[in-house]
């Protein structure tokens, strides 16, 4: 999925059981990344990892990871904070 209005995350947030919630706020490349694979190393399959970050760069990085590692991207937002939430699912 691309990115969605920050209204819309919220409603997909608030429609889903979300697992865990990993907070990358403040961390440059490739940590976010590196944060977010470790942690969807504990989850079971179908878990739904919601991840923070402030680095604009994970925009391109974390849906580009998940590709390559089968995870899907259920939806990501930039909020009115400047950050990015993503919500993915294992």
């Amino acid at each position: 999925m691309s990115k969605i209005s920050e209204e819309k995350f919220r409603q997909l947030e608030s429609e889903l059981a979300i697992t865990e919630t990993l907070n990358c706020s403040r961390l440059l490349c490739p940590m976010p990344v590196i944060k977010t694979q470790n942690k969807l190393k504990e989850l079971a399959e179908d878990e739904i990892l919601k991840v923070i970050c402030t680095d604009p760069g994970t925009i391109a990085d974390i849906p580009t990871w998940c590709r390559i590692n089968d995870i899907q991207v259920l939806g990501y937002a930039e909020l009115k904070d400047h950050s990015i939430e993503f919500l993915l699912k294992k």
